[in-house]
């Protein structure tokens, strides 16, 4: 994704919130355009307005920026998230995934699914093991808290957390640093400590802020939170060792010790924490101290660090590699520098490959981002359906022209045929009558050798000797046809013409075959002979295993010198009486 021209950033901390508009440069880089912050004087007992008076503060700084909408990047409170450092076993990065779900479930304190959880892989130990940021925040706070951001016009992009904006922007501001740098966050109710080294990262939320320092003058002097805000701004500092107090009023006196208490109990946390980061998390001391956040601004709060732990203590700059735009606004931005640490940090997400990409971005922002995401391939979907019916369209109209145009030559070409149905009507008609005419004749005429054929067939499967046929009969249902079983077929009348008969109808089924055969060896058997020839005859149905259908059986003597046989034979094709 490429990144956004114009950038609108919210840190919205525990009593101050500050937004501020950041433009990308042609090469590479940021300008500062616009900045402003309010601060929510609001009793930390009484959170129930909050979200009310973050709506009307940033209604009122984007009328002033001149910010109608767009996209915004915005961070959390540290107090509101939580934060867990996992060292997870060496595994595929496959798995990683599953295991944090696991470590999410175990650690957070809360159900999983009534929270926004996020992690990141922050670096690794020399044996293979993964360190793993995890975060989470409750639903419904981050819920509530979006609500009031986009009731302004703003649209939801990224949604940090404020340590992690605060390292982005350091390691972008000084990459050249080596060693261990401690970044100190003092905000109005937790200071972050971030322990920053070239490969290790390490967090720390201590419960102290300048909200604890407001909330002891205010029990001190008997006061509202906001009078006692107002008297801290005014008269509190943090007081040397050593230094005479007698001389600045007695009520400035008691702040200074407050402001002194709060700082050195801050001390202390703080050396607490720098030894567990050396024997818990393996890390080395700090060479180096950043002071951050709006309590940084309190009077010899430097000098006080310094003399407590004698290292070198510097303001957080995160202006240092960016531009900020020639304005009145602007031109005093920089003395306060190490309050846009949050907001550049933000900035630095949408323009910038950043170390820490965690986004604790609520469900309902997510559904809209995956369908901004899916809205181009859905939207190239429908142009790309809509062209097909086009080109369907446009192939159908053309197809149509077409076959018109191919339909009005047919059209033509059978106007010119139907002119000549008529004659060839009347032709077939004629045809008609002549084959009803000429099909009888040209049956007669291919059936004429019907009988000289079987003769022939039954003179050609004739043994040779011995057996000669001496009457042939027609028979029709197994009768003998004429006057007597004497009567031959060359005494049947000249019109007897074989015709194929239809079922039902009377007509010639069968021959009677009568003859001799002469004295000899075999005696009958010659007939039998003969039966075995007519089985494969194509004019006669023989079955071959019942020949005493066939031959009608007759008994030779010795007294004779010839004897006689008959055969019945049935015809294949049955010939229609006439």
């Amino acid at each position: 994704m490429s990144p956004r021209t114009r950038i609108t950033t919210l840190n919205l901390g525990s009593q101050n919130i500050e937004l501020a508009e950041f433009r990308t440069q042609a090469r590479g880089g940021l300008v500062l355009c616009g900045y402003r912050s309010r601060e929510i004087l609001a009793d930390p007992a009484k959170v129930g307005t909050r979200d009310t008076l973050i709506l009307t503060a940033l209604r009122e700084m984007l009328g002033e920026l001149q910010i109608k909408g767009g996209d915004v990047n915005y961070t959390v409170a540290e107090e509101s998230v939580f934060t867990r450092f996992v060292t997870l076993p060496p595994v595929g990065a496959e798995k990683i995934e599953r295991i944090v779900f696991f470590e999410a479930q175990q650690n957070v304190p809360f159900p999983i699914d009534d929270v926004v959880w996020d992690y990141q892989q922050v670096g690794g130990t020399a044996d293979g093991q993964v360190e793993v940021i995890l975060v989470a925040i409750k639903a419904d706070l981050l819920n509530d808290l979006n609500r009031a951001v986009e009731a302004t016009g703003l649209r939801t992009a990224i949604v940090d957390l404020a340590t992690m904006a605060l390292y982005n922007a350091f390691r972008f501001n000084y990459p050249e640093l080596t060693g261990c740098s401690l970044l100190v966050d003092i905000g109005a109710r937790t200071t972050n400590l971030l322990f920053v080294e070239p490969e290790k990262i390490f967090t720390r939320s201590v419960p102290i802020g300048g909200s604890s320092v407001t909330s002891a003058i205010a029990k001190e002097f008997n006061e509202p939170f906001a009078a006692a805000e107002f008297r801290k701004k005014r008269d509190g500092f943090a007081a040397l060792a050593g230094a005479d107090l007698g001389s600045l009023g007695a009520d400035i006196a008691r702040v200074a010790k407050i402001v002194r208490s709060t700082t050195t109990r801050l001390h202390a946390e703080l050396m607490r924490s720098i030894s567990h980061y050396c024997a818990q998390q393996q890390g080395n001391p700090p060479q180096r101290i950043f002071l951050s956040g709006g309590g940084a601004s309190t009077p010899y709060l430097r000098e006080f660090f310094h003399e407590k732990l004698q290292l070198p203590i510097e303001f957080f700059d995160p202006l240092r590699k960016l531009a900020v735009a020639d304005s009145e606004d602007l031109r005093e931005i920089r003395r306060s520098a190490h309050l846009l640490s949050e907001p550049v940090g933000l900035a630095l997400r949408a323009a910038t490959d950043c170390p820490i990409k965690l986004n604790l971005r609520p469900r309902s922002v997510v559904r809209r981002h995956e369908w901004e995401k899916r809205r181009p391939f859905l939207a190239g979907a429908a142009a790309l359906f809509i062209l097909s019916l086009l080109c369907w369209g446009a192939y159908y109209t053309r197809s149509a022209q077409v076959i018109r145009q191919s339909t009005e030559g047919i059209q033509e070409k059978v106007a010119k045929l139907r002119a000549t149905e008529p004659a060839l009507v009347q032709l077939n008609r004629r045809i008609a009558g002549l084959d009803s005419l000429a099909v009888p004749l040209m049956a007669a005429i291919n059936e004429r050798g019907f009988w000289p054929q079987i003769i022939e067939d039954l003179n050609a499967r004739l043994p040779k000797e011995d057996i000669w046929i001496t009457e042939l009969v027609a028979t029709s249902g197994g009768k003998p046809l004429g006057p007597s079983d004497a009567r031959t077929m060359s005494e049947a009348p000249p019109t007897l013409l074989p015709k194929r008969s239809a079922p039902g109808e009377a007509a010639i089924d069968g021959l009677r075959v009568r003859g001799l055969y002469l004295f000899n060896p075999k005696q009958q058997e010659v007939v039998v002979d003969y039966f075995r020839n007519l089985v494969g005859s194509p004019w006669f149905a023989i079955d071959p295993n019942n020949q005493g259908k066939v031959i009608k059986p007759t008994t030779p003597n010795n007294l004779e010198w010839a004897f006689p046989y008959e055969l019945h034979l049935n015809l294949r094709k049955p010939v229609k009486l006439p």
